[in-house]
């Protein structure tokens, strides 16, 4: 059975279980103030170097369909 590895994650351990990007500290939502400020996914990454593409990725793509199905 393939295991699902979900970009973000809650914790009460890390940050008070703000959603963080899986393996890391960086919270959910500094991506997302980042490209609502204007900034690009590269700057973001470039910042945020323990967040991998694929999460970033994967991320706004979750929220995307989310949004859609509504």
């Amino acid at each position: 059975m393939a295991t699902t590895h979900l970009p973000i994650e809650r914790s009460p351990e890390v940050m008070g279980g703000t959603a963080v990007f899986a393996g890391t500290r960086v919270p959910a939502q500094t991506l997302l103030d980042y490209l609502e400020s204007g900034e690009t996914l590269d700057a973001f990454l470039a910042d945020f170097p323990s967040v991998t593409r694929e999460q970033a990725v994967a991320t706004l793509d979750t929220g995307t369909a989310l949004l859609v199905a509504q």
